[in-house]
């Protein structure tokens, strides 16, 4: 049986780096994220699980980095079996009124969550073909108070997931979105600071029940 391919980008922290390592008995993990300490020390987990993961230590929105990236996958291993895409820019909270006076932090949302995204689509379809499976992640704050910029920029995100999940039912690849609970994350505590975290899902327990759909 040929090696499993699973492409995560935002594996460095958070619910990516969990499936990263719960994924890694399995796959071959390729981990993309922008910080290289915190994907070598994914790495060393996915090492102890018995796996082995190639580190991609870089950022989504950089167009010629990530065509390199999945030209280098194409000429290793010729395919992507799995991609998961946890990557994820979160500006702060702010008034909608005031967005325009966060213009870089809002272009940077904007370049992240929709340009990198469908940019990506594009570069990983070939990689998937028919039978690979591509895995989104729903956070639906649109419309709520103060998440203008990062409810507007997710939705846009998950719109391109739901065309995309449509357009290829019949072709493939198979695309999922799945909604994770509210994760004990630190792109959460920037949004709710102060909150009583108890209460919150790990994204390590997260990533271990979120494994069966993403595999299904």
């Amino acid at each position: 049986m040929s090696e499993k391919i699973a492409l995560i980008t935002g594996a460095s922290r958070g619910l990516g780096a969990a499936l990263a390592v719960e994924l890694a008995p399995t796959h071959h993990i390729v981990a993309v994220g922008r910080t290289t300490g915190a994907l070598e020390e994914i790495d060393d987990r996915i090492k102890a699980a018995g796996g082995e993961a190639t580190l991609a230590p870089m950022d989504i929105a950089n167009a010629e980095a990530m065509a390199q990236l999945c030209r280098a996958i194409y000429d290793r291993w010729g395919k992507v079996d799995l991609w998961v895409h946890t990557a994820i820019e979160a500006m702060q909270l702010t008034p909608t009124a005031q967005l325009a006076l966060q213009e870089e932090d809002f272009g940077k949302s904007l370049k992240v969550n929709v340009e990198a995204t469908a940019r990506l689509i594009a570069y990983v379809a070939p990689l998937l073909g028919e039978t690979g499976t591509a895995v989104f992640f729903r956070d639906d704050h649109a419309g709520e108070s103060f998440y203008g910029g990062y409810g507007a920029t997710k939705a846009a995100q998950m719109a391109l997931a739901g065309s995309w999940q449509k357009e290829s039912q019949r072709i493939g690849p198979k695309v999922k979105i799945v909604e994770p609970k509210p994760l004990a994350t630190a792109m959460r505590a920037r949004f709710h600071p102060g909150e009583d975290r108890s209460e919150l899902a790990s994204p390590w327990d997260e990533a271990r029940r979120l494994l069966p759909e993403i595999l299904a």
